[in-house]
């Protein structure tokens, strides 16, 4: 635990070789990276829960995209990083984003999973947001187990075991329901679209082709907006691409992340 900008903060660090900050989906914690971790060996990892999720604490009010890409910078400067790779999955695909023109000088290359650029994206499917305005599924794995099809489609849409193992992983450090319904707030009307064109740093973005929640349109419009990037479709993926399909997608972070420059 960590003291940052008011908020007590869970951090995570393991591995070593180059830095590599992983930022969590809505309500998600350091914990649910497993499936994704043996898989990047070769790098430093760090990760953090947001304020009001997993083992965070949780603030009295919303904590703005804008701030929490100050935290993350604040969390690279905690351990001593001037320069790292940086992967946004989600929601904290919108925090990698604000964080790369932010602090532009300390993010190397940039990968965006499964999110978009805010307000004025492409909608997903109205039954997974539904689901999704809900932090239940965090608390009832029975309802994770019962909704993933639906919400996240993917591999973890069509694998029962898979469902059962990931719905047990992600009820042991839920969001607080004021911390998600903070997220929720604090996310509403964001949007890149002002400056995505500014994010000079190379930048790979990851879109599975059977995602309910972000359909690849947002994928493509990131594609399109920002300059140095390249867009990779994954056949059959869903919203939860990076853990349910972990080992297929690492091979491709690792190949982008291991280019120099």
């Amino acid at each position: 635990m960590i003291q940052v900008q008011g908020h007590q903060v869970h951090t995570m660090t393991t591995g070593a070789g180059k830095p590599l900050l992983l930022l969590m989906g809505l309500g998600g914690n350091c914990d649910m990276w497993e499936p994704l971790l043996p898989h990047l060996k070769t790098r430093k990892v760090i990760a953090f829960d947001a304020p009001g999720t997993g083992r965070s604490s949780t603030p009295a009010w919303p904590v703005s995209v804008p701030s929490l890409a100050d935290l993350a910078a604040a969390v690279l400067g905690h351990h001593n990083i001037t320069e790292a790779d940086v992967l946004g999955y989600s929601y904290g695909g919108a925090v990698a984003q604000q964080l790369a023109v932010r602090h532009p000088a300390l993010v190397r290359r940039l990968v965006l999973a499964a999110t978009t650029m805010g307000a004025g994206s492409a909608p997903g499917d109205p039954e997974a947001a539904k689901e999704l305005a809900s932090p239940l599924r965090y608390y009832l794995p029975e309802l994770f187990e019962r909704t993933a099809a639906t919400v996240y489609g993917g591999r973890v849409g069509r694998d029962a075991a898979l469902r059962a193992e990931m719905a047990k992983s992600r009820s042991e450090h839920p969001p607080s329901p004021y911390g998600y319904a903070l997220q929720l707030m604090a996310g509403w009307g964001w949007t890149s679209r002002s400056f995505a064109e500014r994010i000079n740093q190379p930048t790979l973005i990851l879109s599975g082709d059977e995602d309910p929640l972000v359909p690849v349109q947002n994928a493509r419009d990131l594609n399109d907006a920002i300059p140095n990037s390249e867009l990779r479709l994954v056949v059959g993926g869903g919203h939860l691409v990076l853990l349910d399909d972990a080992e297929a997608v690492a091979t491709t972070i690792n190949e982008f992340l291991d280019r120099s420059g």
